[in-house]
């Protein structure tokens, strides 16, 4: 009865690996009604839906204030569960959801293939290096997730504020401030400490381009470790919804487990197709120090003058031709 039960509760994990906040939208008009879809499965599909006895924490940031989220504004949807509700003024919004901690027993084999199919290397290669590759677990994990979306064309500062979960990314600049070839700072924390040597997968659902001449940008699946400070520096290579995703696992000295593992993720959108707070009349709530300024632009009278002078060359060529 026993490798059957480990092989049900290793189907379970392993089809149900990661946690996402996703819109539809991360553009929404403000005094709006709108919809945020928690995914339990991977970024691109949901496996199944949330129980809301699972959630220890459903917080909306927006205009300085921090809003608990009642149960009841969750729905199904499918496999989906949907929040409902309705944006204020605009904003630079966070919505964030933290679970409460559960286990599970793995035999080792299927807790080496979970390690290495989630990307905790880290563990995998402490089993493998101190010979307890043959040794069963028993896991202790909760998930903390986040997503950053805009809400009208009034840039405020709520992206930055700490949701004071176990794990959380928090960025160092506000996303909604990026255009596609600009990089994003991130920090990650855990226990409002900042987490160094930290492996993170970066994705991006509209990724589509390759390295070239060595040149490595962010896709689905790119990996990046956290600095010395907890930071990441994210190459923002297209438009499109990027997340971020890490697992951190230590070994457990509760009695009864042998690991335990606190997730994160966070998704945020950049798309050219929208205004951004350097855009004539946006507004913005704070001062960055400085203004975004993109090197390889050519100034508008270096644009007239070359064009007059290209044009005087062609009208003395075809001239001597004739």
């Amino acid at each position: 009865m026993r490798p059957f039960l480990f092989v049900l509760v290793a189907l379970v994990v392993l089809s149900s690996h990661d946690m996402y906040l996703r819109l539809d939208s991360y553009f929404l008009p403000p005094d709006s009604e709108a919809t945020i879809q928690l995914y339990n499965g991977t970024f691109d599909r949901s496996d199944n839906t949330i129980d809301r006895s699972r959630m220890q924490d459903v917080s909306l940031v927006a205009g300085g204030t921090r809003t608990p989220v009642d149960s009841s504004q969750w729905r199904e949807e499918g496999e989906t569960t949907v929040l409902d509700f309705t944006t204020g003024a605009a904003g630079t919004y966070v919505a964030g959801v933290s679970t409460r901690a559960r286990s599970i027993a793995l035999a080792a084999a299927d807790f080496n293939d979970y390690l290495e199919h989630d990307g905790v290397v880290d563990m995998l290669e402490t089993r493998r290096r101190t010979g307890q590759l043959e040794q069963d677990a028993v896991e202790l994990y909760s998930k903390h997730v986040k997503t950053i979306f805009q809400v009208g064309d009034r840039w405020t500062d709520d992206w930055s504020t700490p949701l004071h979960y176990p794990i959380e990314f928090i960025p160092l600049s506000n996303p909604y401030d990026l255009h596609a070839g600009d990089s994003l700072q991130v920090v990650l924390q855990f226990r409002d400490q900042p987490l160094s040597d930290q492996l993170v997968l970066i994705g991006n659902d509209h990724e589509h381009s390759h390295s070239h001449d060595g040149d490595t940008h962010a896709h689905a699946g790119a990996e990046l470790r956290t600095d010395a400070r907890g930071t990441l520096t994210i190459p923002i290579a297209s438009d499109g919804t990027w997340h971020l995703r890490t697992i951190l696992m230590t070994e457990s000295e509760q009695e009864g487990l042998t690991h335990e593992s606190n997730w994160a993720t966070l998704t945020f959108a950049v798309d050219h197709g929208q205004p951004h707070s350097h855009a004539a009349g946006a507004e913005h709530d704070h001062a960055y120090g400085h203004e975004h300024e993109h090197t390889w632009g050519i100034p508008g009278y270096a644009y007239l003058l070359g064009s007059l002078a290209l044009l005087g060359a062609l009208f003395l060529y075809f001239n001597r031709r004739t």
